[in-house]
């Protein structure tokens, strides 16, 4: 059996640029697409901190280091430059490899510096 999980995770990333009139798709500065492993015209889910809001788009590659979150076309609508954002990536692995398989978790700064780099989410007590 197949199993859906988190491949790759941008957590509270800032909206660089929100631009209605673009073709589609969110730009990502292209270092932090490599160090998440998430790869150009990869479909990602985007969830706003600010607004509630959540969408599927895909991923384009912005310049490196540039650290650019835009978010383009139509989903321009559902996020505005300073929103944080959580940007997931999915992929689908063997149920047997569930044992072995680590996401990569990035975390940013207001900046969308890196602050670290995780692989599993600790479990916190109510």
């Amino acid at each position: 059996m197949k199993i859906t999980v988190l491949k790759a995770k941008l957590h509270q990333a800032y909206v660089t640029h929100s631009k209605l009139e673009y073709d589609g798709s969110c730009a990502i500065d292209g270092a932090l697409l490599d160090k998440a492993g998430i790869h150009e015209y990869e479909q990602i889910q985007i969830y706003n901190i600010n607004n509630g809001e959540r969408f599927t788009t895909y991923a384009i590659r912005a310049e490196d280091n540039s650290r650019v979150i835009s978010v383009n076309g139509a989903a321009a609508h559902k996020a505005n430059p300073g929103d944080r954002v959580i940007i997931c990536a999915y992929g689908r692995v063997d149920e047997n490899e569930m044992g072995s398989f680590k996401p990569t978790l990035i975390y940013l700064d207001e900046n969308n510096d890196i602050t670290r780099i995780k692989d599993h989410i600790p479990v916190q007590a109510a």
